[in-house]
């Protein structure tokens, strides 16, 4: 799967990640997905949760030679 928009957070912690990840998706409209790229484990709850309070749908997400890649549709 391909995101129409690419954010690349490996090397960046929970928070950051979610900062540069709300940038990222209010610069796409709605119906448009980002993917989130990072190496932080505890991004899936940090992610899954800002999800749910911004109302985006979580399309996908898959962990693959320790990079975890999410795609988000926004809302």
């Amino acid at each position: 799967m391909n995101g129409n928009k690419v954010v690349d957070t490996k090397g960046l912690s929970c928070a950051m990640i979610v900062v540069k990840a709300k940038k990222a998706i209010d610069e796409l409209p709605p119906g448009q997905i980002l993917e989130i790229e990072t190496m932080d484990q505890g991004a899936k709850n940090d992610l899954t949760a800002w999800i749910n309070v911004s109302g985006h749908e979580l399309v996908d997400y898959k962990e693959e030679n320790g990079v975890w890649k999410f795609w988000v549709k926004r809302k």
